[in-house]
């Protein structure tokens, strides 16, 4: 074959036979016994002698000529036959062996089905979508659990048999998990509503009973802490055995079941339970017990907010005991120690116990704030507490653990609704340290100051602050005094003068008392000195805040250095003159206020191993009928001793009353300042919001009384800073 072009393409055609086909009438019915058989062969485990390929040719070809639907209704009536043979056979299996050998069958029907599917995917692949039939191994499941499972000898038995092993499984029996899973598993298989219909509802009631029970005996005989290692061990027992032989989806279920059961319906008397419920829990630091109580009741609605409730309200009344028991608001350093010592115990069982909770660490806080508030001396008290620490209380202790009491202070400063007050005290508490030399450490006030000035902001703290510089300034100029004025000063006093600027320091006017001549001399001289290197500025002398070092002589010639106040310098000093002197006769040549000369003498005169004078009548108290003598017979094993002011550590009730006052004088500025600034953004505004406006920019240092706000808008109308609207008189408008 020759020539160029390309090949030409050659269109093959398959016609139908000319003559039509005729089929054997029997060959129908002789190709389904061939199957039939085999269906037969095959649940009677005798397959290996069967040619799968002959019978899905056979298969194959009755529904290729039109012998679909017999061979499905044959496959349907030969195994809903073969089902009922094998039902009769799982009946008979008595006791133990009844799972058994159900499982057993399943297995080979399973087996059989995966076999006749394959012979028969033809079918299962043409005529089942078409002729909109079962496929042939949803057909195999679902004759079987009309013909197995729903028996009416085999429904209830196995549901009998199932729930009887669970529950001798909870009262201790080891059982066949293997073949419960296996059963469990074909349950599932036969579909989600067969595995919860036949046995997850009974199975729920039934566990729901055996709990309801259970709990009730349990909550009879056992404490709280035992009932709820009980319950928990039965939740986890539940969750186990969902693992390992029932379906995953009965897990929150059944821990729904045995939540509410023995948690929820018994959830009230447990934390109440006598001698044993949540507060002897609290009380006896019981951690594990509580971490388990939290646990199990955050599993179920309202559980939380019912151990927060009973804790709320134990610490609100054990904290109100404590702030307002006559005997614990003696000692003010013991009495925060117990505070802090109450907070550090419940910020670990929160930690610890409550996985750090913070809806409890809230509860901690509101039950905190409420109880410090109660007694309006607590911001005095946390003062004084911080003056102790930083007097003496942390000699030795490392720079860590100092931050760490502070910060613990500061928790407490956090609460207190009057932060002013606690202000107020702090600035007096601080001047005395500072001007005693008493503080432990520079570096812990500093500390202290910066952490109030974080939480307060610098208005807080900028007096405190200024506080320090006077002390740098005075040391400058007392070396600068000396170093100019030495051979003047000659071998006379020496003096160390603290030179405090006005408005920083927490000094009350007092009349000057006076001074011995030797003293008044070098004073003198200092006044002169400091007026001439400044211009402009005036000196007055605080001598109820001054301290003396003076040496005397006692019989047989004993010599002590006494450490003592400015006001008792002063009366020492005139027995250098006199032996015996009366109270009249000091209080007139020393001219100290009553009330400081007393303690003055007291402390003198009636402290065993300081009374340096002797007091006639002798009686703790002074009277103005009294007779000082000098004691000639003071011994002390010490060659310097201090002798202290008496004063007490918490003040006398009029000192408290006056700075009240103080403090409620310093508030008005601040109360009208704050109304001011607001009215000047606002314009007009009505009464009530002013209030809240005042108050939620205040109560980071107070809160403000609504009596005292609507004082200060009364102060500022007449002022003509406001005015009040001339139709609704509640409202308030701005004057620029």
């Amino acid at each position: 074959m020759s020539g160029g072009g390309p090949p030409r393409k050659r269109n093959f055609k398959i016609e139908a036979f000319k003559h039509r086909v005729e089929l054997d009438p029997k060959y129908a019915e002789r190709t389904w016994k061939v199957l039939e058989h085999a269906i037969h062969e095959i649940y009677n485990h005798n397959a290996s002698g069967l040619s799968f390929e002959e019978l899905y040719r056979s298969a194959y070809n009755m529904v290729l000529h039109k012998y679909g639907e017999k061979l499905y209704d044959g496959l349907q009536s030969t195994m809903t036959w073969r089902l009922k043979e094998i039902s009769k056979s799982i009946e008979t299996a008595q006791g133990g062996l009844f799972l058994e050998e159900l499982n057993a069958k399943w297995m080979d029907h399973n087996k059989a089905l995966q076999m006749i599917r394959d012979i028969l995917m033809y079918m299962d692949r043409t005529y089942v979508p078409t002729a909109h039939r079962t496929p042939v191994h949803e057909l195999g499941l679902n004759l079987w659990r009309d013909h197995i499972i729903h028996s009416s000898m085999i429904h209830s038995r196995l549901l009998d048999t199932l729930l009887d092993l669970i529950d001798r499984e909870r009262m201790g029996e080891v059982i066949n998990r293997g073949l419960m899973r296996s059963i469990t598993k074909m349950l599932m298989d036969l579909g989600p509503a067969v595995y919860q219909d036949d046995f997850e509802k009974p199975f729920l009631d039934v566990s729901a009973s055996f709990y309801s029970g259970e709990s009730q005996k349990f909550i009879e005989c056992c404490d709280c802490g035992t009932y709820l290692k009980k319950a928990e061990r039965r939740l986890n027992e539940e969750m186990e055995r969902v693992s390992h032989y029932l379906d995953a989806g009965s897990e929150a279920k059944i821990t729904s079941v045995v939540e509410k059961e023995m948690i929820a319906n018994h959830m009230h008397r447990l934390v109440h339970m006598e001698n044993s419920g949540l507060v002897n829990m609290l009380v006896d630091d019981k951690y594990e017990d509580l971490g388990r109580m939290y646990a199990l009741f955050r599993r179920v609605p309202d559980g939380l907010s019912t151990i927060r409730d009973v804790m709320t309200s134990y610490l609100r009344e054990t904290g109100k005991q404590l702030v307002t028991d006559p005997e614990r608001l003696k000692d003010p350093v013991e009495f925060v120690q117990r505070l802090l010592n109450e907070k550090d115990k419940h910020d670990k069982i929160i930690s610890v116990a409550f996985g750090n909770d913070k809806t409890f660490q809230n509860a901690l806080n509101s039950s905190f704030e409420y109880f410090i508030n109660l007694n309006n001396r607590s911001p005095e008290f946390i003062s004084l507490f911080v003056d102790d620490k930083l007097r003496k209380g942390l000699k030795g202790a490392t720079e860590e653990d100092v931050e760490v009491i502070l910060d613990k202070v500061m928790m407490l400063f956090r609460y207190l609704q009057e932060k002013d007050v606690f202000e107020k005290y702090y600035k007096q508490h601080l001047a005395k340290r500072l001007l005693s030399g008493k503080t432990v450490s520079d570096d812990a006030e500093r500390s202290m100051i910066v952490k109030l000035k974080t939480e307060c902001g610098y208005q807080f703290t900028s007096k405190l602050e200024g506080m320090f510089t006077d002390m740098k300034t005075s040391q400058d100029t007392m070396q600068d005094f000396y170093a100019k004025k030495s051979e003047e000063l000659g071998d006379g006093p020496t003096l160390d003068v603290h030179i405090l600027t006005t408005g920083s320091w927490p000094t009350q006017p007092s009349p000057p008392c006076n001074l011995p001549t030797e003293i008044l001399t070098v004073c003198e001289k200092f006044r002169s000195y400091y007026l001439g290197t400044h211009n402009g500025r005036r000196l007055t002398w605080q001598t109820n805040m001054g301290t003396a070092d003076i040496k005397a002589t006692f019989g047989k010639g004993q010599k002590h250095e006494l450490n003592v106040s400015t006001y008792q310098m002063c009366v020492l000093m005139l027995f250098n003159n006199a032996d015996g002197l009366t109270y009249k006769d000091i209080e007139r040549d020393t001219e100290i206020p009553a009330s400081d000369l007393k303690r003055c003498l007291q402390s003198l005169a009636c402290v065993k191993g300081k009374n340096v004078l002797r007091k006639e009548p002798m009686s703790k108290d002074i009277s103005e009928d009294d007779t000082f003598y000098f004691n000639d017979k003071f011994t002390s094993k010490l060659v310097k001793v201090k002798i202290g002011t008496v004063v007490a550590q918490k003040e006398s009730e009029p000192e408290k009353q006056e700075t009240r006052q103080r403090v409620e004088e310093d508030r008005k500025p601040q109360i009208e300042a704050a109304i001011v600034r607001i009215m000047k953004s606002r314009r007009v505004l009505d009464h009530n919001s002013i209030v809240a406006e005042v108050t939620k920019q205040l109560q980071a240092r107070f809160l403000p009384n609504p009596v005292v706000i609507k004082k200060r808008i009364e102060s500022l109308i007449e002022r003509e800073f406001l005015e009040r609207d001339k139709v609704d008189r509640k409202l308030y408008r701005y004057l620029a």
